[in-house]
């Protein structure tokens, strides 16, 4: 872990807009409790539109479902190097995980 001075651009709850030094654009900081969440709503768009749209379309939404969970997996694990807990339940269910 190293500390650095970011500029905030809105610090609106959910929604904080930010700049790291070595980046040109700002981005959103999602919280790791809304991140999961809506990992869980992409699995049951998933499996709500399997059915229902042809390969192609499904295979978009499929790979922004891995991609959300690739994020994720990530932040889990950074806050394990550094014994940090989660901010959700994952035996909780999908919304009942805010800690």
């Amino acid at each position: 872990m190293h500390t650095a001075t970011v500029e905030i651009f809105s610090d609106q709850t959910n929604a904080v807009v930010v700049r790291h030094p070595s980046r040109k654009f700002p981005g959103v900081l999602v919280q790791g409790d809304s991140l999961y969440i809506l990992c869980c709503q992409a699995d049951a768009a998933c499996a709500g539109a399997k059915s229902s749209l042809d390969s192609e379309s499904y295979g978009e939404l499929n790979d922004l479902r891995n991609e959300l969970w690739s994020y994720l997996y990530h932040y889990k694990s950074v806050l394990g190097e550094h014994q940090l807990p989660l901010p959700f339940s994952e035996s909780a269910g999908a919304y009942g995980k805010r800690a």
